[in-house]
């Protein structure tokens, strides 16, 4: 089996998958954390090196205030239970996004992750939390032209050095659930060449076989980045 150095997943379906079973939507989000964490494992186990997880977009402030503040609570808990353990396994927590309109207590544990396991590398596993694609890239710029680059100094290579995954791979594979079929503005930039695999598996149901078969499905594509079938033979 193929596998690719960097998965990354839109983890979508956490309030379907509860409205189902009559439960409140942060039901479903607890389920999804609790299903975050066998999915981590299994990449661990699998080598995948970077594994990027969309835990909260920039758009995400719109939703009812009662399922945004669990969110954030859902985060500072999974944090406390899980960090010892990821650290233990040699993963590399990394945040994307930023940190505006997040509550100081919950800024000081990402921020905290971040620097314990910042000399890891079995895996990278990028958190986007408060994250959004286009935000990224307007960040970006402003860097850009705070840093005073010259012209001829503006590239891919550098404008890719200036985003939240500077230093790391492109996704090869971006795994969608629940049966949407768009990108919700996630690595807009990066995912320009990735390959898209979209499941009707909501997130909290998305387990080991789920991600088998995510896998597979990858194995099969060919990946041309611009050239001829016979150039890549």
């Amino acid at each position: 089996m193929v596998i690719p150095r960097h998965v990354a997943i839109i983890m979508d379906g956490n309030g379907r998958w509860a409205e189902q079973r009559g439960l409140p939507r942060l039901a479903g989000h607890r389920a999804g954390t609790e299903n975050l964490r066998k999915i981590i494992e299994e990449c661990v186990n699998l080598n995948i090196k970077h594994l990027t997880i969309y835990a909260f977009s920039t758009e995400n402030w719109q939703r009812p205030p009662d399922e945004v503040s669990g969110l954030m609570k859902l985060l500072e808990t999974m944090l406390d239970r899980e960090l010892k353990s990821l650290n233990e396994n040699g993963v590399r927590i990394r945040h994307l996004g930023h940190c505006t309109g997040v509550n100081k207590r919950l800024v000081q544990k990402i921020t905290e992750a971040v620097e314990l396991t910042s000399g890891n590398s079995k895996m990278t596993l990028n958190v986007a939390f408060n994250y959004g694609g286009r935000d990224e890239m307007v960040r970006a710029v402003q860097r850009i032209i705070s840093d005073g680059l010259d012209i001829e100094e503006i590239t891919e290579e550098s404008i890719s050095n200036y985003l939240y995954t500077a230093g790391q791979p492109d996704p090869d594979l971006i795994i969608r659930t629940s049966g949407e079929y768009r990108i919700s503005n996630f690595l807009v930039w990066q995912g320009a060449y990735s390959e898209w695999y979209f499941t009707d598996a909501l997130w909290p149901d998305f387990n080991e076989k789920e991600l088998y078969l995510a896998l597979v499905f990858f194995g099969k594509r060919e990946r041309r980045f611009g050239q001829t079938s016979a150039q890549i033979e």
